[in-house]
């Protein structure tokens, strides 16, 4: 055991920085993850950190199994050099966690999705989905406390991973224990919809942290509020801190941003330049007078609003009809959650109207939509290049990383619509056009308004929305976490 407790630094997300994929001649391969958490731990300067992990498949099932101890090493993964344990949970423990619990229950507290004269029902599965959540949490705790060599930090990553602080603080006291969420945090009455004991449970487990972690002080403070309501913990809302059982948890507002070099340097590869063509030609981009464009690019997911979007569309092509022929919506709304049966209801709701859209205003000429469902970073980056106006709408968001790159990639400068639930909302506010999500009229005349900027103010737009949205790029994002956990 002592040769396993040497890590200085350790991480702990539901998903690692790698996935592997299994050939039928058995052979294992490995592929990085993307998003601004595995960028961000390739900043540690530490040969003995270790990325704590679940394997989320049969074939990462198969990597732990054959992993010396269940480390795996990932040396020339670019992902750092931190060594990986990837934990093989019991599938049946996996899914209570992740689908019953996570997905199904905080996710959709977090973002307030609950259709509540007939949802949330805490039944016996619910019970039963609670104890395999629990069950996964002390399995992270479990793997943390003997892979921590004392006095090491460790960086609890997300909802999925809620109970984990406190549960690794009384295995191992010594260590320090930050958390970071990174999604919205629920009001304290919508947090109440919990049963008791789950809440106290939620609240206890994250002021387990010597640290918290958010993305904007909205949601630190709809945190620090919940602990007041809830346990009756202190609150001191100008240090940012929670007092509570003699203990005090600091938290703390870290806006992660674009990876603004990696951003640039991607899209201008040879695949994003055959996509960007490609995309022209759909769109009618080229000629004397090149078509507008309003891109958005989302995961098929509830808290996106990517529906309402497509309604606001619409009422502006009916209301307006001088952009008829003019506008086309490239909208790539990427399969998520597919396993669950209100986000496959919502992906046919999604192509449902996006094929009335074309039925209902398209032409020989002109198709006034482009849906795209199937994943392509390279279409993505393209439809960024592409972007004169960039739709951003979630209901609720913790950030939402599109709103920062699509300024940071655009050509010829893009106006930014902007929900203002979304935690970007508190950075980009100034030079995006603010929208309430669920207002589809409103949405509409912020599309036309965007449409008609004139170009030398969207481009000074985008220049000033480009520069907040990589003020604090994912390898200092980290590192500033790491920082303030480690003197406190």
């Amino acid at each position: 055991m002592a040769e396993q407790t040497t890590a200085r630094v350790l991480v702990a997300s539901n998903r690692g920085p790698v996935t592997f994929r299994l050939a039928a001649d058995g052979t294992l391969t490995a592929h990085r993850g993307g998003g601004g958490l595995v960028s961000g731990l390739s900043a540690i300067d530490d040969p003995h950190a270790v990325w704590v992990c679940a394997a989320l498949g049969e074939a990462d099932r198969a990597a732990a199994r054959q992993a010396p101890r269940g480390r795996l090493d990932l040396a020339g993964f670019d992902v750092g050099r931190q060594a990986v344990r990837m934990l093989d949970i019991d599938p049946v423990v996996f899914d209570q966690a992740y689908n019953g619990v996570a997905n199904s229950t905080l996710w959709f507290l977090h973002h307030q999705l609950y259709n509540t004269p007939t949802a949330p029902v805490f039944d016996q599965t619910a019970a039963e989905q609670w104890t395999g959540f629990r069950a996964y949490n002390e399995a992270f705790a479990a793997a943390l406390a003997a892979e921590a060599a004392p006095g090491a930090a460790v960086l609890v990553q997300d909802y999925h991973l809620t109970l984990v602080p406190a549960l690794l603080r009384e295995r191992r006291p010594d260590l320090r224990i930050g958390y970071f969420l990174h999604t919205p945090w629920a009001s304290p009455d919508y947090f109440r919809l919990l049963p008791d004991e789950s809440a106290v449970a939620v609240l206890t487990g994250v002021l387990g942290a010597d640290r918290a972690g958010f993305h904007t002080r909205r949601w630190a403070e709809a945190f620090a509020d919940c602990c007041e309501r809830v346990l009756g913990a202190a609150v001191d809302r100008a240090a940012l801190a929670v007092t509570f059982q003699g203990r005090t948890t600091r938290l703390g507002v870290h806006a992660l941003g674009a990876d603004g070099e990696f951003l640039r340097d991607r899209a201008h590869r040879a695949d994003v330049d055959d996509r960007l063509a490609a995309l022209r030609a759909a769109v009618g981009h080229d000629g004397p007078d090149p078509r507008r464009t309003i891109v958005r690019v989302d995961r098929t997911e509830l808290s996106k609003n990517i529906v309402r979007g497509l309604q606001a569309y619409r009422h502006l092509l009916r209301t307006r009809p001088e952009w008829h022929g003019r506008v086309v919506h490239i909208a790539f709304a990427y399969p998520s959650r597919q396993d669950l049966a209100e986000y496959r209801d919502y992906t046919a709701t999604v192509r449902r109207v996006s094929d009335e859209i074309n039925a209902e205003f398209g032409t020989a000429a002109w198709q006034p939509l482009v849906l795209q469902v199937e994943d392509d970073f390279a279409r993505s980056l393209a439809a960024y290049r592409l972007a004169d106006v960039a739709l951003v709408n979630p209901i609720r968001d913790g950030m939402n990383l599109v709103a920062k790159e699509v300024p940071v990639v655009s050509e010829e400068g893009c106006a930014l619509v902007l929900s203002r639930e979304a935690g970007a909302w508190a950075e980009l506010a100034e030079d995006a056009l603010g929208i309430n999500p669920y207002d589809v009229v409103g949405t509409a005349d912020a599309l036309h308004r965007a449409l008609v900027m004139p170009a030398a103010e969207r481009t000074e737009r985008t220049k000033r929305l480009a520069a907040a949205a990589t003020a604090l790029p994912p390898q200092q994002w980290f590192l500033d976490q790491l920082a303030d956990l480690t003197a406190a």
